[in-house]
């Protein structure tokens, strides 16, 4: 199998990982995650004109790209800089734009001048210890949504938000303004440095996103899965080195540490975890376009969980506690990790979930 990624992509790759270098440094990245936004809305809008956002769809609506392998590159550069912003929500909900026709609203982000997120998960209420979805119901030509969604994904930030809601006719996707009557936004920060947030809608406006079906919102989370995949493989990869470099130049007894055998075996082990990792999230991007797609998700993404616990754990076991302090990139590597592995599931999710898909094969 030819795992070149092609001229087109590479070049992507490279434009990317020059201009996050140099805009988003590991000063510029503790500024930012400091700030309200949790991201650099300027820097967001420069990421836009690069055709980084574009890459993420297809041609028929308004990118360049829109490949699995293309939504690969871009998150794997994202994973190595562990930059922030709503990348993912952008994805997810960008292609129920597109599958909706909604070519306009979709132009405006892909531009750079509409920020756009994806609010899916119900929304947890600590008290009662349930949890809150969102019902849609007809209102005169229109509808409106109730309800909440919960972990939205840089919702203090975004100008729209493509919603799933409940109705009679099963699983729907519609489109939220931010800025109108019905909806309360409240974010927080994220333990990985980004921002999140709870959406709250009470008789909100929205526009139903026609045609788009549960299958249609599958599809989205589906290439929200291959997106995660890669960029949990970058950060393991970091995680890898920043640990290969300590253990040089931290002595013990008088000799670094890299010398002593028993953790050179805890890292080759490690090197090859993330290598499976690696495989499993080429065969995800591989697989999209056909029938097996969810399978080889469910295995990228239970295996990309399983294996980040094990790098971040490894990481800071053998940095010790300063493994652990927030002015250690590593940490910050570490703490992406652990919310990588429970975005649109966890492990054991994606395990149960693969048990039942190869069942049904």
């Amino acid at each position: 199998m030819d795992f070149a990624i092609g001229e087109d992509r590479q070049m992507l790759a490279d434009t990317m990982k020059r201009f996050l270098s140099k805009e988003f440094d590991w000063e510029k990245r503790l500024k930012v995650i400091e700030t309200a936004p949790g991201f650099d809305r300027e820097m967001w809008s420069n990421v836009a004109e690069l055709g980084v956002l574009g890459a993420l769809f297809s041609e028929d609506a308004g990118g360049f790209g829109g490949s699995a392998f293309d939504v690969g590159v871009v998150f794997e550069e994202v994973g190595r800089a562990i930059a922030t912003g709503p990348y993912l929500g952008t994805l997810m909900a960008g292609r129920l734009l597109a599958a909706a026709g909604e070519s306009e609203a979709l132009e405006g982000v892909i531009a750079g001048e509409k920020v756009l997120t994806f609010a899916h998960e119900p929304a947890f209420d600590a008290e009662s210890g349930d949890t809150r979805d969102v019902t849609a119901s007809r209102s005169g030509d229109g509808w409106t949504l109730d309800g909440a969604k919960g972990v939205v994904e840089y919702v203090g930030a975004a100008d729209l938000v493509v919603v799933t809601a409940n109705t009679d006719d099963g699983e729907r996707a519609f489109l939220v303004e931010t800025s109108s009557d019905g909806v309360e936004v409240v974010d927080y920060k994220l333990v990985d440095g980004g921002s999140g947030g709870e959406l709250r809608l009470s008789g909100a406006a929205a526009k139903e996103l026609s045609g788009v079906t549960g299958e249609t919102i599958e599809a989205a989370k589906a290439a929200g899965v291959v997106a995660l995949a890669w960029e949990g493989v970058a950060v393991m990869d970091q995680l890898r080195d920043q640990t290969l470099e300590y253990m040089r130049t931290r002595k013990q007894f008088g000799v670094p540490i890299g010398k002593f055998q028993a953790l050179q075996h805890r890292m080759a082990t490690l090197a090859l975890e993330i290598e499976q990792a690696r495989s499993a999230a080429i065969n995800a991007a591989a697989n999209f376009d056909k029938p097996e797609r969810d399978r080889f998700g469910a295995a990228a993404k239970y295996t990309v969980a399983r294996v980040g616990n094990l790098a971040a754990e490894e990481a800071i076991q053998i940095h010790g506690g300063i493994g652990m302090t927030w002015e250690l990139p590593l940490s910050h590597y570490a703490k992406r990790m652990v919310m990588l592995g429970h975005i649109l599931g966890d492990e054991d999710e994606h395990l149960g979930r693969y048990i039942e898909l190869m069942r049904a094969a």
